[in-house]
Parts: C-alpha cells; structure tokens; sequence
C-alpha cells in the first residue's frame, strides 16, 4: 500500500518527540529574531556552543564521521564527560555517563528562529534526567545565545 499519509518534521518537532521518551527531559523553547542559517552556523561551532552550556569550560571533538561525534568536555569545577551522539548544524543530541545535552534550531513561520533545548544529569543505568534546574538553565543558555546574535 503506498498510499500512506507522510508528514515533515522540523527539527524541534522531532527534537521534542525524542526529548519525550526521556523521563526529567524538559524542552525550552524561544523564538530568536534571527536568521535561522546564522543561528545553525554559530551552534555548530563547539567553541561557541560550549561558551553557552552553563557548566562547560570547553568542547573538543575527539572522533568524527558524519554528524556521528565523539566530544570531551570540561567543566568548571574540573569536571569531565565523554558526550558520544550527533553534532550537526541546527541539532545536536549527546550524552555521556551522566549527562544529556539537547539542541535543535528551526526556522519559524513569519521569521525569526526557534531553538529548544534540554539537558541536565542523567540518571547512571537509565534514560533518564534528573530534573533539577533544566529549565532554569536551558533559559540562561538561551539568553547568552541571544545576546551572542546582537553582538
């Protein structure tokens, strides 16, 4: 039978079906009023997008093939998680022991740019987040990526 309906995800839509198979995994929204290219190309710049993680000092790339990545990154407190997923821009999925990091960037109807986000500390053993703060810093994040496309 081939005359099944399909229908076209954006990448926050698919972002916010996978976010949901994650227990503690809550998504931050916000339309930016920029370019979704220019957001897509400062996101897909590890330095930039670990300037805006709130507990990262750094991100470099240890293994790439297509959008596959192994990242290592460093925390402030010295801190360090190897983060094994998909780095590509306008999305971003990684996860380590014991964090998740979530990104995803689509242009919205009328301008401008949604982007959504999650993140926080997984729960060892388990697809899980323990959801202390996620909002609160996926909000912080998202205002130092605005206040980035200003300048």
């Amino acid at each position: 039978m081939t005359d099944w309906p399909t229908i076209e995800l954006t990448d926050v839509e698919r972002f916010r079906a996978l976010a949901a198979g994650v227990p503690g995994a809550a998504v931050t929204e916000r339309v930016l009023p920029a370019d979704p290219d220019q957001v897509k190309a400062m996101l897909a710049d590890l330095d930039v997008f670990a300037e805006l993680q709130a507990d990262f000092v750094s991100a470099t790339v240890l293994e790439r093939s297509g959008d596959r990545v192994v990242v290592l990154a460093k925390g402030r407190r010295g801190q360090r998680a190897r983060l094994v997923g998909q780095f590509r821009p306008g999305w971003c999925w990684l996860q380590s022991r014991f964090v998740i990091i979530g990104m995803a960037v689509a242009a919205e109807p009328g301008g401008g740019t949604r982007v959504a986000l999650t993140g926080g500390i997984r729960v060892p053993g388990r697809a899980a987040l323990v959801p202390i703060r996620v909002r609160h810093e996926s909000a912080r994040t998202l205002e130092r990526l605005e206040r980035l496309l200003r300048a």
